[in-house]
Parts: structure tokens; C-alpha cells; sequence
């Protein structure tokens, strides 16, 4: 089943980083193991890289066999205005309205600035941009992002690059629950195929992730494990996961008179 970001209609829910895989040819493949359909990447990485060794190129290619999205992001900003201007120097690179918005406040959680987080995507959106927020799971500040003109949000799942899975699933289940209808993509900290399996499964609409892919021991098999369990993450949901019970219930009742199967 298809769903929409910002118009464009996709079918893979399953959003994938381009940053630190082995070679250009290993994210390639990756790529094409994963279905994803949309991939990010790092402007300012690609700035220091200055030749970047292929990995644009190969993002490039296999965006154009696979008639995917590209996803700049402003990773390492530590300022709206910092963000802005990246976002800026993006969208002439690479010729595209979208922009993953990321505004870190701190160094050791790389936890996003909700401060100046609204402020950049006030004015990305005023400026024409189609803003994807790297936000916290907090609801508030998801509802200020909305305010500003954000079509979706971002929420982590736990701190970048952790690989620890979903950290709060309350708070998660709780932006799902007060915030229908609005597109929900879990962005890092996700580690495993079953973390992503959970976020589908809470209701969420996508899952971003990069080093749970690239710092796999077998990156190729580790992406289509994941493309795998968000497509069955999300068919469980749609399908209705079976109410929790705080005591055992059997599953095959039992009443009336005893019977013989010859």
C-alpha cells in the first residue's frame, strides 16, 4: 500500500542514511537490498569530504534506477541560523525542496534543540522548503513543529547511533494516539530488525536509520532485514495486534461435552 511525503507517493516505508558503509559499492547494494526508497544525506559530510571517494555518485545512480527520493540533512548544526544556510546550500546542490531538519542542543545525547528547531522550521517553511524535523518524542514541541508548517515529524526512538532500540514507547504510543493522521517516522537509535518491527507495529508510518545498516557485520543482508521487518511491522498493524491480558486466557476454550476424532 502506498503512502504520501509532502506528494510523492511511496511505497517502501523505510527511510535509509547513506553515512560511514565500507564502500560505494556496498551502500549500492544496500540500497537495493533495503527497497528503501528514500535515501539522507549530510551536506556537511559531503563538504569536508571534498571528493567524497564515490559515495555521492553512488547515491546519485542508485537513486535514478530505483526513481527514489534524496534527502539532504543538516547533521552537526548547532544553531537555526547555522541550519537555515545549510538548508539553503542544499537545495541549490541538489535540487530539492526537502530538507531533514537537525538542530542539535547537546554533545553527549546529540539531542535536538526544540528551540531552535521551531525557529529553523518557521522560517524553511516560509522559504518554500518541505521540512522533515529531527525532533524528540516530547508532544509539545511536536504540536510547535506542526504549528510552523511541518507536514510530518521525526520523533527518536533513543539518542543517535545508540542502537538501543525504543526507549520510551509510552511517549511514542502517545503522539500516535493524540496525533492522527500525521505522518510518523522513527528516527535513530534504532539497533535492530525487531526495534523497527516495533515502531511499525505502534502505528508509526516509516523508520529512518543509517548505522544499524552500515556498522552491520553484513550490510546488504542487514538492510533487507530491516525492509523486511517494517513491511511486517506495519501489516501487523494494519491487520490489529491482539489486546495484552494481565492473566492467561486459553486459547482453545473449553465447554460442553468431551468428543473423539476417529
Amino acid at each position: 500500500m502506498t503512502w504520501t511525503l509532502y506528494g510523492h507517493k511511496l511505497t517502501s516505508r523505510f527511510l535509509l542514511g547513506t553515512a560511514g558503509y565500507p564502500s560505494p559499492e556496498v551502500l549500492r547494494q544496500a540500497v537495493r537490498a533495503s527497497g528503501a526508497q528514500v535515501l539522507t544525506v549530510g551536506l556537511k559530510r559531503t563538504l569536508a569530504a571534498a571528493g567524497d571517494n564515490g559515495f555521492v555518485a553512488a547515491i546519485r545512480e542508485t537513486l535514478r534506477e530505483t526513481g527514489g527520493q534524496l534527502l539532504p540533512n543538516t547533521a552537526g548544526c548547532r544553531t537555526a541560523m547555522e541550519a537555515i544556510i545549510l538548508a539553503q546550500m542544499a537545495r541549490e546542490l541538489y535540487d530539492t525542496p526537502w530538507i531533514k531538519l537537525e538542530v542539535v542542543g547537546d554533545e553527549y545525547t546529540l539531542q535536538p534543540d526544540p528551540w531552535e528547531l521551531v525557529t529553523a522550521a518557521e522560517q524553511l517553511v516560509k522559504d518554500g522548503f518541505q521540512v522533515f524535523p529531527y525532533c524528540t518524542d516530547d508532544l509539545v514541541t511536536c504540536r510547535r513543529l506542526l504549528d510552523a508548517g511541518c507536514e510530518l515529524l521525526m520523533p527518536w526512538g533513543a539518542p543517535i547511533g545508540s542502537g538501543q532500540g525504543l526507549l520510551n514507547p509510552f511517549a511514542l504510543r502517545t503522539l500516535r494516539e493524540r496525533l492522527p493522521g500525521v505522518p510518523l517516522i522513527v528516527d535513530a537509535g534504532i539497533g535492530a530488525p525487531s526495534h523497527a518491527a516495533q515502531a511499525m507495529e505502534l502505528g508509526f508510518d516509516g523508520v529512518l536509520l543509517n548505522s544499524a545498516v552500515a556498522q552491520a557485520g553484513d550490510p546488504i543482508r542487514m538492510a533487507a532485514a530491516f525492509g523486511q521487518a517494517i513491511a511486517a511491522g506495519r501489516l501487523g498493524y494494519e491487520a490489529g495486534v491482539m489486546a495484552r491480558q494481565d492473566m492467561a486466557v486459553a486459547s482453545t476454550p473449553v465447554g460442553g461435552r468431551p468428543f473423539l476424532i476417529a
